[in-house]
């Protein structure tokens, strides 16, 4: 059955942002799926550069992870079922799929670039907020969201915890660890470091800044995977010869060794993602990621979210080393220190990060459960359920994937 879905930009007027900057008018893209009945509302959050498409194929330019990203989560009779629930889904300030960032239009009628303010994942939340208020809903049934969308759905438990009954984490932590904030911050200097970036002013000129777009999302990519899943999908296997792609030049000895299939894979991911995202928004969106603080302003994370009265779920997987089971497991703790009924719910599986979007027989029935009857769902697990002598049963991956 095809899912019915209401795509709109919303114009919201006048938003201030964090750092203290607005912009006459923020406009938010979103996509609202089901009928609303009053109190059946949800809010999806989507990672880094997904999109509002998370169950359709609307927008035009989105693909891959941007385009129906969550279609076997999201639909009718599926675990968010639209059918039952009325299911909203807005691409953030800062990116690039119709909401307002580095590629709209400025007032004087050329592109914000890298005069856009900077964004963080308060903004996010609170246009979200502001997108609801023009929809007409109130309070929220759930907000569910993977990777730095989890971060998101975090987010309204601290600043809005009347507004949502329900919060689902997936794949998330309370902030990031150094390790994936060098690996960000390298990412950002291929983008910078590219001569065609021209400190963000490119929009009108005939080369883009693709090469260091492309590097860095390679470099997200390999964050995304598992040394298990790696070893398993490439090993050291060459790729043939007429799999050589020319996205970035080589060296001359390069033709006496083999290029191999992790570097074709990489180079056909880089090539499909530089056609569909915005440079500028990577820089902005990553900064907003590295940038959160569950307790920032609170004295710890259980401050924050002091507030909050509802039921948390928390969902992570044991191969993934950019958000691991530890850190996710240290937020359930946090829901506990205030007697907040929460369940971590822990996957496991060899497919790291990305496990989220790519296991749904995994992630769909504990969400449809925690839905329905919140922690004591019947699919729903908890590691406090587990434990023996104090300790969680879960193992986490290093943190590392670069260790031996």
């Amino acid at each position: 059955m095809p899912v019915e879905t209401d795509a709109d930009v919303a114009e919201l007027g006048e938003f201030r942002f964090e750092c203290g900057e607005s912009i006459e008018n923020l406009e938010i893209a979103y996509e609202a799926y089901g009928e609303f009945t009053g109190d059946n509302a949800v809010l999806v959050c989507h990672a880094l550069t997904g999109s509002q498409n998370v169950a359709s194929h609307r927008t035009q330019g989105t693909a891959g992870q941007a385009r129906a990203w969550w279609s076997d989560i999201v639909g009718p009779g599926k675990a968010i079922d639209t059918t039952e629930y009325y299911v909203v889904c807005a691409n953030v300030p800062g990116s690039c799929y119709g909401s307002s960032g580095p590629a709209s239009d400025a007032p004087d009628g050329e592109p914000y670039g890298t005069r856009f303010p900077p964004v963080s994942i308060g903004d996010w939340t609170r246009a979200q907020r502001a997108l609801l208020d023009h929809l007409g809903v109130g309070r929220l049934h759930a907000v569910v969201g993977g990777s730095v969308g989890g971060m998101n759905a975090l987010d309204w438990a601290v600043r809005y915890p009347d507004d949502v009954q329900r919060v689902v984490a997936v794949a998330a932590a309370a902030r990031l660890d150094p390790q994936c904030l060098a690996l960000d911050g390298i990412a950002r200097r291929a983008i910078t470091t590219d001569p065609n970036w021209n400190g963000g002013d490119y929009y009108d000129a005939a080369e883009k800044p693709k090469d260091g777009l492309a590097l860095a999302r390679q470099i997200g990519h390999v964050m995304y995977l598992s040394k298990a899943s790696m070893d398993q999908k490439f090993g050291r296997r060459a790729a043939g010869r007429d799999m050589v792609r020319d996205t970035f030049p080589s060296d001359p000895a390069a033709d006496f060794f083999p290029y191999r299939d992790v570097e074709s894979y990489l180079d056909y991911q880089a090539e499909k993602f530089v056609d569909r995202f915005d440079a500028n928004s990577y820089l902005y969106l990553t900064r907003a990621m590295d940038d959160f603080d569950l307790s920032e302003g609170y004295e710890s994370d259980a401050a924050a979210l002091a507030a909050f009265e509802g039921e948390a779920l928390l969902m992570s997987f044991t191969g993934d080393w950019h958000f691991t089971t530890a850190q996710s497991e240290s937020v359930a703790e946090a829901f506990r220190a205030d007697d907040v009924p929460v369940a971590h719910h822990v996957v496991d599986s060899d497919h790291g990060h990305d496990a989220f979007l790519v296991e749904p027989e995994n992630v769909g029935p504990p969400l449809r459960d925690f839905f329905h009857d919140g922690v004591r769902g019947r699919a729903v697990t908890d590691t406090v359920d587990d434990e023996e002598d104090g300790e969680p049963e879960f193992a986490p991956v290093h943190t590392s994937l670069f260790s031996g």
